[in-house]
């Protein structure tokens, strides 16, 4: 397969047609939705436009500086990436506008092309609920706390009255609602507590699809009509993952054998604990589309499937060489992965520098987030509803 063209500014009709139309025909059908007018977000790092450049607790981070933006804007943008991000080229390919970063909106004007509530470092569970199992989040926000409440604060401004629901379900139902992955926060902080083990992250699935299918089913009651809900990414493909986590010591099942997944050298046990995430969240949708028939679409955006294609097979998707497919381009780490598990040199600070081939050739930007040119094959698989799936399943 070929890489992605790149993505035009279509007209909002046509390119709302493809992306809405051709819903994942499980239990869906093809009902066709009115035109958006808008994009509401929400998510982590990987969707967030700005908020975390604000935020006190992450403000002034290395996403702040050069070279993060370097790719298409020139310039940092709170953008924890070289380039553009999924929720940008969807709303470019939809003809929408950029959704304004919640903490940098000031009044109901601001929002009226939309909100980003999206927050690097958020979790899905609230930062007490994860301490009470022993997990410590470092970012004071997430998604069950915070994101789906400054919606509703955003909605009451917008409407002509506080309390207009008329004028808030009008707004709602004109608007494109995209939930990009969460969640790997809350499991990335349960590995860590665990040295690694998978039974702790994986009994928080529960609780995460929880949130994820309660705020999805908040938006639908506000009123919205359009709901893209994006799955986990392969989470043991993340350099950070691997560079943090190698494999432990002994024989059997534990040696390096048995720890790697053969076929893309990713810690086989994290990416299991990411399709059991998908499967749950997209039984989660089912269900919703179950309680709710005819008032939404409420689609399942596929990220594990493009990303861990890429890097089993990079040329083939447009990217280096396979032995740099699971290294940061952005970093100081050195070898296998330019990643430092006691995070030294990371990218943006001092000792980091910019792979030799450049962002476009790279999967992972550094080391946690994605390139423009990821996030850009992941778009294009979402828009044209294209399962693309790792060539070894």
């Amino acid at each position: 397969m070929a890489p992605p063209p790149p993505l035009p500014r279509l007209l909002a009709g046509l390119a709302l047609g493809v992306l809405l139309v051709a819903v994942a025909a499980d239990d869906e059908g093809r009902r066709r939705l009115p035109r958006c007018s808008r994009v509401f977000s929400f998510g982590d790092s990987l969707t967030d436009t700005g908020n975390a450049a604000i935020l006190p607790a992450t403000a002034g981070g290395p996403f702040t500086r050069p070279p993060y933006g370097m790719t298409y804007f020139r310039r940092p943008t709170g953008r924890a990436s070289d380039g553009r991000l999924v929720v940008d080229f969807l709303a470019e390919a939809l003809g929408l506008p950029e959704p304004t970063p919640y903490l940098a909106g000031k009044a109901a004007a601001d929002f009226r092309r939309g909100a980003n509530f999206a927050v690097g470092g958020a979790t899905a569970l609230d930062p007490a609920f994860l301490r009470g199992r022993g997990v410590t989040s470092f970012v004071p926000v997430s998604l069950a706390s915070n994101e789906t409440r400054w919606f509703h604060d955003v909605l009451r401004q917008l409407a002509a009255a506080a309390d207009d629901e008329h004028a808030q379900r009008t707004i709602a139902a004109s608007s494109l609602f995209y939930f990009g992955e969460i969640g790997f926060n809350d499991y990335s902080f349960a590995l860590s507590a665990g040295n690694g083990t998978v039974d702790a992250a994986a009994s928080l699935v529960p609780d995460i699809i929880g949130v994820i299918r309660s705020s999805v089913a908040d938006v639908i009651a506000a009123g919205a009509r359009a709901v893209v809900v994006a799955g986990m990414i392969p989470i043991g493909c993340e350099p950070e993952m691997l560079a943090l986590f190698p494999p432990p010591s002994g024989g059997g099942a534990t040696a390096a054998g048995g720890y790697y997944d053969p076929a893309s050298g990713c810690i086989a046990r994290f990416n299991d604990l990411a399709e059991l995430h998908n499967r749950e969240l997209q039984r989660a949708l089912r269900e919703l589309r179950r309680a709710h028939p005819g008032a939404a679409v409420v689609r399942y955006a596929d990220l594990y499937g493009p990303v861990s294609a890429a890097v089993a097979s990079p040329r083939k998707y447009g990217f280096g060489r396979r032995s740099s497919a699971l290294a940061a381009c952005c970093g100081g780490g050195g070898e296998p992965y330019n990643f430092n598990a006691n995070f030294t040199g990371f990218c943006g600070t001092a000792g980091s520098t910019v792979c030799a081939g450049g962002p476009s050739a790279s999967i992972s930007w550094d080391g946690i987030h994605y390139t423009e040119a990821t996030n850009r094959l992941v778009a294009h698989a979402i828009l044209t509803s294209t399962t693309v799936r790792d060539p070894k399943s």
